[in-house]
């Protein structure tokens, strides 16, 4: 088969090496990919949001199946597309995507079916929103109601910081049309967890938990990224959260869906934590996580097209795993998740049986060497039996970043933080 995947990220480099593995899959083909993805799929020049050129590419390309990896194409009605032109494609379509297109739609929706989460408000007013605020008290949290690339949440330990998030979203337009629009939330204490499930209709397959690290600095310091690195399966999570999840969350979600005339067929990434009173969503995703994803598919011995093509014909995939833990930690451009400079050259990226590299925001030049391109470079990760090793086999193979100054990771990525 041929097979197209779109994105540019580590989590399409990651659906790129699963593809690989596949003995049914001949040709991949990414677009627009990376640097890395280079090196095992055929990068195409078009853009995940540009659709027809998509739809084009793969009528022209005798393209099996498309996989969608991540949100905007997804919200710009890419399935959509795909399906109008009877091309087989893997992911929700822009009215099921809106779960994470608004953060707002999500609320209600959840409220609507009782599925648990913190208490909100929405607001457009600024005013009404910094005396909400006042109201409510700090920690408190603040979400852009729109898409932003993971950086549009404040978690406010102050009335202070929550009334300024606000102000920057709703006065300075930090977040353009995303940000026109805040939910303001309950902060709950607990340990978030990811678990994603493939979804089709009412048919809900769970992936492992995961765990992401948001904060961009050791100890969950600093500011919230895109994801600093991760973790599956996660140790401390008992199985009860894990089926409580799957029966209170996804289940109900996908159900939901259907009644509200969206039903969805993809990913579904419900963003979790583990409350004293059971784990309750933070956020959903319309797609795989990342950086999850690279520390999930590695587990997963399945065929990942079988899969897809399983699930599609409503038949159970019998997803199956691995018996070993996976860690990832994310080498990002200093200043992320502010301002960064690019295009600065890596060092080499040797291959050892230990780790793997998956890329993210990397090019590569007529030389053959990696650049940078964006502010989450690129993760190293070890699948290993035993936890600490690793861990181990990752910051061994990061030293070869400790030396420049441009990039920057986080030492404590695994079991040992607070996270």
């Amino acid at each position: 088969m041929n097979v197209l995947v779109i994105g540019g990220g580590g989590r399409e480099h990651s659906i790129v090496k699963k593809l690989a593995q596949s003995k049914q899959v001949s040709k991949i083909y990414a677009a627009p990919g990376n640097g890395g993805i280079e090196a095992e799929a055929t990068c195409v020049n078009i853009k995940d949001n540009q659709v027809t050129e998509l739809v084009d590419f793969a009528k022209s390309n005798q393209i099996d199946w498309t996989i969608v990896g991540p949100e905007i194409p997804l919200l710009a009605g890419v399935v959509n597309a795909f399906k109008k032109e009877g091309l087989n494609v893997f992911g929700p379509t822009k009215e099921a995507a809106l779960i994470e297109g608004s953060k707002d739609f999500a609320k209600v929706f959840m409220n609507k079916y009782s599925i648990p989460t913190a208490d909100y408000q929405t607001f457009t007013d600024v005013d009404e929103a910094k005396q909400y605020i006042e109201q409510k008290g700090a920690p408190i949290v603040i979400k852009a109601d729109g898409l932003a690339a993971g950086k549009g949440v404040v978690v406010a330990t102050s009335v202070n910081e929550a009334i300024q998030a606000v102000e920057m979203m709703l006065v300075d337009n930090k977040f353009g049309d995303a940000g026109s629009r805040v939910v303001v939330e309950e902060y709950l204490e607990g340990k978030e967890f990811s678990l994603m499930a493939f979804v089709h209709g009412e048919k809900v397959y769970p992936l492992l938990p995961a765990r992401d690290h948001k904060r961009a600095y050791d100890n969950d310091q600093g500011p919230n990224t895109g994801g600093m690195g991760a973790f599956s399966p996660v140790p401390d999570l008992d199985q009860v959260d894990i089926d409580f999840a799957v029966k209170h969350i996804l289940i109900p979600t996908a159900k939901g869906m259907i009644e509200e005339e969206r039903s969805f067929t993809g990913i579904l990434y419900a963003g979790l934590i583990e409350t004293a009173h059971g784990p309750k969503v933070i956020e959903f995703n319309a797609r795989l996580g990342d950086p999850e994803t690279q520390v999930v598919l590695p587990l997963l011995k399945n065929d990942l097209i079988q899969v897809i093509i399983d699930i599609l014909a409503d038949k159970d995939p019998i997803l199956e795993w691995e018996d070993a833990y996976c860690i990832g930690t994310v080498v990002a451009s200093q200043g992320y998740p502010g301002s960064y400079s690019k295009e600065i050259q890596l060092p080499e990226l040797k291959q050892t049986s230990d780790c793997f590299v998956i890329h993210a925001g990397t090019g590569r030049n007529h030389d053959g060497n990696y650049f940078s391109t964006g502010g989450r470079v690129l993760l190293v990760g070890s699948v290993q039996k035993e936890q600490q090793k690793a861990q181990k086999y990752i910051y061994e193979y990061l030293k070869v970043f400790d030396h420049d100054e441009k990039f920057f990771y986080r030492s404590d990525i695994g079991f040992n933080s607070k996270n």
